[in-house]
């Protein structure tokens, strides 16, 4: 009888997941159903299923002005985010690195700094960091979205490997300390390795958060030539009202292959990376 009651209710847990599942998808069910009726039909047929199926959305949207095609967008779109990637992995690893294992003068202070800078809203420092992005000529230029990558700035990545990295057993270092190795071969030979489920999370949010990011995008960038995917959306938006909305459909769902395929190759690394950093800190 228990057996029963518990198999039963597994079930009905189950169910209940699923239900809630297709309710959150259903908008992106939606847009991806719209993205393939011809533009009359969009809403005033809002199920599912279209009862007309069309690709014009996608030819229209790809070709979106006499100047650029939404394949630039893409372009510039991939470049911003690979160049994130690799910064954040470079300079947060070693910064983590450094608070994690070796010893300097504040260091508790500095550590300290770190972790104010997460809970510092990004809106404060706005106005003082384009000021001196456009003291430094950089504005329509990719610069002020990378090159702050290059200095470590996402506290919350650093924070992550910190923890990370204080997992593993100090001995390995002391093992190759006395094997010869100097502060940068242990952190290159023995920490990177062991900690690729911590890099592959920082990567995919970083890829992510940089793919997904609009505000500072439209902040710094202003020629079509330099626009990336979010502000390429933006594009089919009329003021006036007159916006082509198979277009945005079509172009939203390419827009979202990237982060998906990634997400979905990579979940195990994220949740490994995520977890292991929270049980061994």
């Amino acid at each position: 009888m228990l057996l029963k009651q518990f198999k039963l209710h597994k079930v009905i847990l189950h169910l209940l997941i699923i239900i809630i599942g297709i309710v959150m998808m259903y908008p992106v069910l939606w847009m991806l159903a719209s993205s393939l009726k011809p533009e009359n039909l969009i809403f005033s047929d809002p199920g599912i299923w279209p009862k007309e199926f069309t690709l014009e959305n996608f030819k229209k949207g790809w070709n979106i002005t006499k100047d650029a095609s939404f394949g630039l967008f893409f372009k510039n779109s991939f470049l911003i985010s690979a160049i994130s990637v690799i910064a954040n992995l470079v300079t947060c690893s070693m910064a983590a690195y450094a608070f994690a294992r070796l010893k300097f003068p504040l260091k508790k202070l500095w550590f300290a700094c770190m972790l104010l800078t997460i809970m510092l809203p990004a809106h404060v420092t706005l106005v003082p960091r384009y000021a001196i992005f456009h003291s430094l000529g950089w504005i329509d230029t990719i610069l002020p979205l990378t090159v702050p990558k290059l200095l470590a700035t996402d506290a919350f990545f650093v924070f992550l490997m910190i923890q990370f990295f204080r997992g593993i057993p100090k001995e390995l270092d002391e093992s190759a300390t006395i094997d010869g190795c100097g502060i940068f071969q242990i952190y290159w030979r023995i920490l990177l390795p062991l900690s690729m489920p911590v890099l592959i999370t920082t990567a995919i949010f970083t890829f992510i958060w940089t793919w997904d990011d609009f505000f500072s995008q439209i902040l710094y960038l202003n020629t079509i030539k330099n626009f990336t995917v979010p502000l390429g959306l933006r594009l089919f938006l009329d003021s006036q009202g007159d916006s082509s909305w198979g277009a945005v459909f079509a172009m939203s769902v390419l827009a979202l292959l990237p982060i998906t395929i990634i997400f979905f190759i990579f979940q195990k690394y994220i949740v490994e990376g995520i977890a292991t950093s929270g049980l061994k800190g």
